[in-house]
């Protein structure tokens, strides 16, 4: 999931080297990930009532998890074509594909350690994405130093991504007691919400999704911009994977007796700090510590909430945990817009990623305050 969501951040800027971008085409062609992302998502929520409806076959989740492996490693080959046309599609579908592998492996992965009673260990689940993506901002950077293509690039990552989907792949080879009811201490808190709480979760993990993407879609743009020649421009990236990875195994040691709103308010704090020191301290150090601000809390925000999510619609966990990614996915279609219309009316690149990340720490201070208000409101 590292590399089909996130691959395109650190190849953007050979990409616009090579003329192949300019900064708004790479901004819509990021939200067509998004948006794809949103689609698949949206997908996995209605899933079990249009397949009822139009009487389809169900695929258990383990094949929809390794359909989902698979298509990602095909379509990230696929853009090494020379075809700009394509591309918005092609990481559009990508969106798609890599929404219900999400959908569709927290769900498996989160029940069946539910079913060991160990329902904290998920956060290791999360650590995924922060090791693709270090790992596709360390190659990025050896492609730099190499003068590789970005159409290079691109086919390394799906062979990473090939490499990855084989050693996954037997693994996910049943749904053996899925399905199987879940005991108070697996569950947590299994005891349902108000749909005022519900749609509260939900607008809040959207804001999450704006909050951090401009950070997520334009960091080492925004670095080579304020930081000219350094030399530590491109491991910037890698260091929020690392730091998105570190979150998540620390997030599985918090025992599940804590409050997740109160986890959650900690770390969307965390995260717009974290977004808004470049504006504070547009140096190396700046740089380097908001992207561990940045990336600890990615993860974890996602493991807190899907958590919160289940324990708050515990009838249907796929249902919910896709209408989350979907709102996730909404915020994260409406940021490179944001930036590039904001980018449109400054004076200057640096001056309009400015407003854009002051924009989106604002958004994070907002949801944490939506979790605040959650906990005075709905007392468990």
């Amino acid at each position: 999931m590292g590399i089909g969501r996130f691959a395109f951040t650190p190849l953007m800027p050979l990409m616009l080297q090579e003329n192949l971008l300019d900064i708004a085409a790479a901004s819509w062609l990021a939200s067509a990930n998004y948006l794809g992302y949103l689609i698949g998502a949206l997908l996995c929520t209605f899933q079990p009532a249009l397949w009822v409806r139009w009487s389809w076959p169900t695929l258990p989740s383990s094949s929809m998890i390794k359909l989902g492996l698979t298509l990602t490693c095909v379509l990230t080959a696929t853009m090494a074509l020379d075809s700009p046309e394509a591309w918005p599609w092609l990481r559009f579908i990508t969106g798609i594909t890599t929404a219900i592998g999400f959908v569709y492996t927290s769900t498996w992965c989160l029940a069946h350690l539910a079913q060991l009673n160990r329902p904290s260990a998920g956060g290791i689940i999360y650590m995924g994405p922060g090791i693709g993506i270090t790992c596709s901002g360390l190659l990025a950077s050896v492609m730099v130093q190499l003068a590789w293509p970005s159409s290079w690039g691109w086919l390394a990552f799906a062979l990473l991504a090939l490499v990855i989907t084989l050693l996954l792949w037997p693994i996910f080879h049943t749904d053996d007691g899925l399905h199987a009811p879940l005991t108070a201490n697996a569950a947590g808190l299994a005891h349902g919400g108000s749909n005022a709480e519900k749609a509260t979760l939900v607008l809040a993990y959207g804001l999450a999704g704006f909050g951090y993407i401009i950070t997520a879609t334009f960091l080492p743009v925004i670095a080579r911009a304020a930081l000219p020649g350094s030399v530590w421009l491109d491991l910037f990236w890698p260091l929020l994977g690392i730091a998105v990875a570190l979150g998540a195994l620390l997030a599985s040691r918090i025992p599940s007796r804590f409050d997740q709103r109160l986890l959650l308010i900690g770390c969307y704090l965390m995260q717009s700090l974290g977004v808004v020191i470049v504006n504070w301290v547009p140096t190396l150090a700046g740089f380097a510590i908001g992207s561990v601000l940045v990336g600890l809390p990615f993860t974890a925000i996602t493991f807190f909430t899907m958590q919160l999510g289940r324990q708050l619609h515990p009838q249907s966990a796929p249902a919910i945990i896709g209408l989350l990614s979907g709102a996730f996915a909404l915020g994260q279609i409406i940021g490179p817009p944001v930036a590039a219309a904001m980018l449109a009316r400054a004076s200057d690149h640096a001056t309009g990623f400015a407003w854009a990340i002051d924009v989106a720490a604002a958004s994070l201070l907002f949801g944490a305050g939506m979790y605040a208000w959650m906990i005075k409101r709905f007392k468990e």
